[in-house]
């Protein structure tokens, strides 16, 4: 049986510090290296752990992020609490002196189920422009060497925009080679430090979510963060080549370029053809976020404050609060509520949100014009 999403959330984000040795071009946050005033206590962490627990199972994963959460003195026995109640955990670090044999082991018999690390390009110039720092390419390349060997599962995050999407074919090789779980792929939005980078526009972004279709066929879960459409272009892709829907799609030059990239470099690589499945998640769909001081916001890219844990519980922010039931109601406006695949997409609220004010809004970012291609129906979906 489906979760309810109107219940609960499948991930609660816990921006557990703002500290972070980096200071990439694109975050979300302004990173700083020392803990901002207002911190969440490790008091205030345990129950804030405790009020997740309270949604009851299947429990929500809790997602240490930052920052760096290895930044907080008290991240192993944060975790270590999740752990002894039973809440599912993943850990979002930066990459740097902190991951090492010690932390790793620590993480290890934590159980933590997952780890994110951040490559945002397949040459050292790219990643290293990126995240600014000279040398950090074969160190991420190093750290998800070592998460393999300690036997840890990872996924691997990559932010695309004009200055790296050409190089999306050589980083999935990457990503493959590596052993990772899983490639996550964010589509950049101009908030915190990414205001000052170059975004895809409209046909590049749907030539990537194809590409993408394609690249999921090696054997290497896919998702996307802040372009949901890719559910639909992978319906859409289905259902067109499996004869199931009849019409041509019209991919552009940087589609062509990019399928051509993966399959010189996948040459002889068995495809693994699949049914796409994913969940129907979004921005407080499903998701919710929490910040260094307890500001509840649909994720960390829609700085939209719903209220803070700190007065109330999660859950009741979650189940209760107008905005997020609007959104799981899927009451958008403009081509998003029009759209017959708004319940399993719906845009980027925070998209949206950045670009109009209006977190129902519009998803500038998708080109689909509602009801050209309704797959819905020859693959019965409701």
């Amino acid at each position: 049986m489906p979760l309810d999403l109107n219940d609960r959330p499948i991930l609660v984000f816990w921006e557990t510090t703002k500290a972070c040795p980096l200071s990439c071009r694109h975050c979300r946050a302004n990173a700083i290296l020392k803990p901002l005033p207002g911190e969440l206590t490790t008091r205030e962490g345990i129950k804030l752990i405790d009020d997740v627990a309270a949604f009851g199972k299947p429990y929500p994963v809790m997602v240490f992020t930052g920052g760096d959460p290895l930044m907080r003195s008290d991240i192993y026995e944060l975790m270590g609490h999740a752990k002894d109640m039973g809440v599912p955990v993943a850990l979002s670090p930066a990459v740097s002196s902190s991951i090492n044999e010690e932390s790793l082991s620590m993480i290890k018999e934590l159980g933590v189920s997952s780890v994110s690390i951040s490559l945002d390009g397949a040459s050292p110039e790219t990643h290293e422009f990126v995240r600014r720092i000279e040398g950090h390419f074969n160190q991420t390349i190093n750290a998800m060497r070592m998460l393999r060997g300690f036997g840890i599962p990872f996924q691997v995050n990559s932010t695309v925009m004009k200055m790296n999407v050409h190089e999306l074919p050589a980083l999935f090789k990457i990503v493959k080679d590596s052993g990772a779980n899983a490639w996550e792929v964010f589509f950049l939005i101009h908030v915190g430090r990414g205001t000052g980078l170059e975004s895809l526009d409209p046909l590049e972004a749907e030539d990537v979510v194809n590409f993408l279709y394609d690249a999921s066929m090696f054997g290497v879960q896919i998702r996307t963060v802040e372009a949901p459409f890719y559910r639909r272009a992978l319906l859409q892709r289905y259902a067109v080549e499996t004869g199931k829907v009849k019409a041509e799609l019209r991919l552009g030059p940087l589609y062509e370029k990019l399928r051509r990239g993966l399959h010189e470099l996948m040459s002889g690589v068995e495809r693994e053809p699949i049914k796409p499945q994913f969940a129907r998640t979004r921005d407080g769909n499903g998701i919710i976020f929490v910040g260094y001081d307890g500001t509840v916001t649909p994720s960390g890219f829609l700085p939209l404050p719903l209220g803070n844990v700190r007065k109330e519980g999660i859950a009741k922010i979650y189940r209760e609060n107008p905005i997020l039931q609007a959104i799981r109601r899927a009451e958008f406006k403009g081509r998003c509520g029009a759209c017959e695949y708004r319940f399993m997409c719906g845009g980027s609220r925070s998209r949206a949100f950045t670009e109009s004010g209006d977190p129902l809004g519009e998803d500038p970012l998708c080109g689909y014009s509602p009801n050209s291609l309704n797959v819905l129906n020859s693959l019965g979906i409701q």
